[in-house]
């Protein structure tokens, strides 16, 4: 085998073709169907168990996101982001957190959702509605909360296949819970 073929055997990224596979069967895999999806309310289950303002639930389609979730079967690989669904029940939250190595953005699809953002003690706020985008940068804290009278449902993405697990602010009680 020449040293390019080995070179290229070993970078295979998740979009390649895989050996054996037709056309029909590769697209096929790459496809993430709503109906194939379940809402998995054990994600972030640790944080509801804590409290139960913090219940949502996650449905992946694209890698496993920031949720600490190692493996899905069940979604599209992915090479250079994660993409998901949250549902935010009325008067939920998701609470302050950061991502030190990723951009992160919720696209909200449906509802009314307020997102703090936090940097060396500064605090900005925004409320989101349908359609709305807010694209977060890697470290500083954010945290929303539906403050609707409906369930909120947004995207959720994520600039890396596999991004390094969030963390709370020191003094959030959450930072002090060990995940299961």
């Amino acid at each position: 085998m020449s040293d390019q073929a080995v070179k290229e055997k070993q970078t295979t990224r998740s979009w390649d073709r895989p050996d054996g596979a037709s056309f029909a069967e590769w697209m096929e895999a790459r496809v993430a169907r709503h109906a194939t999806r379940k809402y998995d309310w054990n994600a972030l289950k640790f944080q509801a168990d804590y409290d139960p303002k913090y219940r949502r639930a996650q449905m992946r389609y694209v890698g496993t996101g920031g949720t600490g979730v190692k493996s899905d079967v069940n979604v599209v690989p992915a090479e250079h982001f994660t993409f998901s669904t949250m549902l935010l029940p009325a008067g939920a939250e998701g609470p302050m957190h950061i991502h030190t190595d990723v951009e992160e953005i919720f696209f909200l699809i449906r509802g009314k959702v307020k997102v703090t953002c936090e940097k060396d003690g500064e605090t900005w706020e925004a409320v989101i509605t349908d359609r709305d985008l807010i694209s977060i940068p890697p470290g500083v804290y954010r945290g929303e909360i539906n403050i609707g009278e409906e369930d909120a449902l947004m995207c959720v993405m994520l600039g890396s296949p596999k991004p390094i697990t969030p963390t709370y602010p020191p003094d959030h009680p959450l930072a002090k819970i060990k995940r299961s």
